[in-house]
């Protein structure tokens, strides 16, 4: 009870010396390290991101613990199966994401990953009967077109002849930091099941505290992802220091300073304008990578890009005003992250996947 009661004084005492908005501005921009941490690790993606997941939660199940003891005890077995889902969809999201950026550059990577929101707001419609107004549909069919220049842009306008020719080369021809069908649609495999975390954690938020539900979400994510990893034969052990400081790095940078932060500051501002801030993610991404990577993104990426950004924007806006009255309980350390993963329909609560 100590525990919680300096908890929460320490809460409100950085409510109260630290604007909002400015510790908005910072975690958007410890966020968008995630995809440079990630390019700049040789480890497996697979590896890479079990070690994310592993450290975010080692560091987080002692303040679930003192804070949310109780709870721990009170999940059910139906609450442990849709933790199990969301755990499961939480690990793929993760090695699709991390994959992609292997294949694809970090500005369309990155931007994929963003469009969480819409598939969200298409599964919410399609599995939960949930309605869906007409600027959401305005605002996926904007995305779409503009991952379809992303995706197929560049490929049309320079080498049309070899897309049409050989399309399987096309597809899965990579490169360093060069856009490709392959890449782009592992990032959005990251999107779309970075939402069915969202979706499969839908009901068990309503019962269990957020702390409590991150810890075991992330805690089968781990599992998912070490068993993925012994499967496959991955090494486990033997990287040198800088990998263990970027496999750290990832965690608490836009783990926990990313993620931390845009779930506290939900109880300080709206949430439409944390849904909008987190579209700041790929372009922060992108210039981080033009300038550590000397990545430099094509037109065509630039162009869909930003009509995907303006897609998500209208449908993470539109679900963030309706959303406002709701994310009062939202203040506690979320570390989902993707980075990847952004505000979904239901309103920020949902950021679900650093996205991250």
């Amino acid at each position: 009870m100590d525990a919680t009661r300096r908890l929460a004084t320490l809460e409100s005492t950085l409510a109260e010396r630290t604007p909002p908005r400015a510790a908005l501005i910072v975690a958007v921009l410890a966020v968008s390290t995630s995809a440079i941490l990630v390019r700049w690790s040789e480890a497996p993606s697979v590896v890479k991101a079990f070690y994310r997941v592993l450290f975010t939660t080692l560091l987080l199940a002692p303040l679930a613990v003192s804070r949310n003891g109780a709870d721990f005890r009170r999940i059910r077995l139906r609450d442990g199966v849709v933790a199990v889902a969301a755990g499961a969809a939480l690990a793929l999201h993760f090695a699709s994401w991390f994959e992609s950026l292997n294949h694809t550059s970090v500005a369309a990577s990155v931007t994929l990953v963003q469009a969480q929101p819409l598939f969200v707001a298409a599964g919410a419609w399609a599995l939960l009967d949930e309605r869906v107004g007409s600027r959401t549909v305005v605002g996926i069919l904007v995305a779409v077109a503009g991952m379809a220049a992303m995706s197929f842009g560049d490929a049309l306008v320079t080498s049309p002849a070899f897309l049409l020719a050989d399309p399987a080369a096309a597809i899965s021809a990579a490169g360093d930091g060069q856009v490709t069908l392959y890449g782009n649609a592992l990032a959005l495999l990251g999107a779309v099941t970075a939402a069915g975390y969202v979706l499969a954690g839908r009901s068990l938020r309503q019962r269990v505290a957020l702390l409590p539900y991150v810890t075991v979400v992330y805690g089968v994510c781990a599992l998912v992802l070490l068993c993925v990893a012994l499967a496959r034969g991955l090494p486990l052990l033997g990287y040198p220091a800088t990998e263990w400081l970027l496999f750290l790095g990832m965690a608490v940078g836009p783990g926990l300073f990313g993620h931390t932060v845009i779930n506290w500051a939900l109880a300080h501002v709206e949430s439409s304008v944390v849904s909008v801030s987190l579209l700041g993610e790929p372009v922060g991404s992108t210039l981080l990578a033009l300038v550590l990577l000397a990545e430099v993104p094509t037109a065509a990426t630039v162009v869909g890009g930003c009509v995907v950004l303006a897609g998500i924007g209208l449908t993470a806006a539109r679900s963030g005003d309706s959303d406002d009255a709701s994310t009062s309980d939202s203040s506690a350390t979320d570390p989902t992250a993707s980075d990847r993963s952004a505000t979904g329909a239901t309103g920020a609560t949902d950021r679900g996947v650093d996205e991250d």
